[in-house]
């Protein structure tokens, strides 16, 4: 399954070179989300949220009303999972504060487990240089994705994983990473960063691996 990526900034959706360099920028928030609108589930982030520069709350409310979305993004207690949920969003997505420096925080993991129900959980493990990335992608965490995913799979009816090191380049996303993780877990796996055509969601696809396109559709070089 293909699932397109709405990141926003400052107001307007955007795409960025492994979370740091400003590629594309839109405004026309109404064509993009007609053209989702086929989609089952849509990719929400809050970028300035994420990196804790404010946040676009008013545009998350609007196109959860108009999309089914999975939010993620700052998100850091069950309170403020449960106003997105309340706002429209199918699913929300913890990150960063799932990881210390002393490892992964299982007992975060548990309260918001208990709190929301592992069927909105969805957990986010996302790399660079092989190790976990925290706080925007500025962190890393001693710490493999197939260990986090190991400890965290309890708790959660879903893992998305970015790959930091391909994320907006569209060099295509290492598919060997996916088999191992794929081979990791059992719940929903959702893969990001990379992918630059439908022959890699396909091939996805048949390994039971879900995809985040995000650089490729906006860019036009994939249809969506």
């Amino acid at each position: 399954m293909l699932i397109p990526s709405i990141d926003l900034m400052g107001g307007k959706i955007v795409q960025l070179v492994q979370g740091e360099k400003l590629k594309l920028s839109f405004d026309d928030f109404d064509y993009w989300i007609n053209r989702f609108s086929k989609y089952p589930l849509v990719q929400l982030i809050d970028l300035d949220a994420a990196m804790r520069q404010g946040d676009n709350r008013a545009l998350i409310e609007m196109i959860c009303k108009r999309l089914p979305c999975q939010v993620g993004g700052g998100i850091r207690t069950a309170q403020q999972a449960k106003a997105l949920l309340d706002a429209g969003a199918k699913k929300v997505i913890f990150g960063s504060s799932l990881f210390s420096e002393a490892g992964i925080n299982t007992d975060f993991a548990k309260e918001m487990n208990a709190a929301l129900g592992e069927e909105v959980l969805v957990f986010s493990v996302d790399t660079k240089n092989g190790r976990v990335a925290v706080k925007g992608w500025k962190e890393n965490v001693a710490l493999t994705p197939e260990e986090a995913v190991t400890w965290l799979e309890p708790y959660c009816s879903a893992f998305l994983y970015t790959h930091v090191d391909t994320e907006g380049t569209m060099q295509g996303f290492p598919i060997n990473v996916a088999a191992i993780l794929r081979a990791t877990t059992a719940r929903q796996l959702i893969v990001a960063g990379g992918i630059r055509e439908r022959a890699e969601v396909d091939a996805l696809d048949a390994m039971g691996v879900d995809a985040v396109a995000g650089m490729a559709v906006y860019s036009g070089t994939m249809e969506a």
